[in-house]
């Protein structure tokens, strides 16, 4: 309650205002959505519904799904249907996939994503790949689940400017979405359908077959000469897979990686109020990322060759940088070589899959 009368009573004036109502926005929908889960819990699965068998790659360890909120084929046609379409936004022009298009591993390709009346936000739009795995979400970790993130984007002024209230009475006015709905979840669209039907379509967009990958499985021509000399330095003479690490890519920490001196985005330090996590922001997969520019939480770095040479020398002394950050000294041949694995983790499968289009 007390974070709830710090933003309640201030008029939204700077992106500190924004984060600290996107942060009580996140507590007050966690309660609704498990109000909602209580009430109908002798809803909370349906039988009419075929479960969804996701297939993984070997290396790829099952995600954890909700037990209300199992895989099934109408649940994710549904979470689909709602992704690609503009009738969640106030005006009906902005729909998830204007930020998070299949084509670039589900980013925009802006440094900061834009919402309706082109308003733009404040904000780099991050891949929605492998995010079953994700622990939380937004950048500086504000939302513990993927179904209480689905409904942050309606409410935001910079995106979509809507209320789920009316979102789900538009959906109501619409007999596919209906149909779709009772056999989902059987209920009628309601936050708690809008919510579990987009997390479960995203929990399907998983990326695991990248050339990386094939030469990880034993495809010795996967990757090229440069290829393999940029893979010695990420895993063996660099510090790159401290935080990129795992299946995925990261450690899902949150890192200050000297950006900047002076941060007007705090990071993590906006959900902790703690100074020691000012310019900390949730590590990014590297899964897709030759698809993913421009880079860092601002979108302030253009192409890969820019964020090795941020990385090679060593960042700005910010207190809080991860001390593992420091100047490399990489050759202009090594940084090429760095570059050029970090493009052989393009996964082309993922992007061209009908089913996530």
């Amino acid at each position: 309650m007390k974070i709830y009368k710090q933003y309640s009573k201030k008029p939204i004036r700077s992106f500190k205002d924004l984060i600290g109502l996107c942060i009580v926005f996140n507590f007050i929908s966690i309660f609704l959505l498990t109000l909602s889960a209580c009430c109908n819990d002798d809803n909370a699965l349906t039988t009419a519904d075929t479960p969804y068998e996701l297939t993984l790659p070997a290396n790829f360890p099952p995600p954890e799904i909700p037990d209300d909120n199992t895989l099934t084929d109408t649940r994710i046609e549904l979470g689909k249907k709602l992704f690609f379409d503009p009738i969640l936004s106030r005006d009906t022009t902005v729909s998830c996939a204007t930020c998070h298009l299949p084509s670039k591993a589900f980013t925009d390709g802006l440094p900061i994503a834009t919402g309706i009346h082109g308003r733009v936000g404040f904000r780099n739009a991050p891949s929605l790949a492998n995010v079953a795995w994700h622990p939380y979400f937004f950048r500086e970790g504000g939302s513990p689940s993927l179904e209480t993130q689905a409904l942050g984007p309606i409410a935001d002024e910079f995106e979509m400017d809507n209320t789920v209230a009316e979102a789900a009475r538009r959906l109501r006015a619409d007999p596919a979405y209906v149909e779709l709905s009772q056999k989902a979840y059987e209920r009628e669209p309601n936050a708690y359908v809008i919510s579990r039907a987009l997390a479960a379509f995203q929990r399907i967009l998983v990326s695991g077959n990248s050339l990386y990958d094939q030469y990880e499985a034993g495809n010795e021509n996967a990757l090229s000469s440069q290829q393999i000399r940029g893979k010695n330095l990420f895993f063996n003479d660099l510090q790159c897979a401290t935080c990129h690490v795992g299946f995925d890519f990261t450690n899902y920490n949150f890192e200050n990686n000297g950006l900047y001196t002076d941060y007007t985005d705090e990071g993590r330090a906006r959900l902790t109020g703690s100074t020691t996590d000012i310019g900390k922001f949730k590590t990014p997969s590297l899964r897709n990322v030759a698809l993913t520019a421009p880079y860092m939480h601002d979108g302030s770095l253009p192409d890969l060759q820019a964020v090795v040479e941020h990385y090679n020398s060593g960042g700005t002394n910010h207190p809080n940088k991860n001390p593992k950050i420091e100047a490399l000294n990489l050759s202009p041949q090594q940084q090429q070589d760095l570059i050029s694995f970090l493009e052989s983790l393009t996964d082309s499968t993922f992007i061209n899959n009908p089913k996530f289009r």
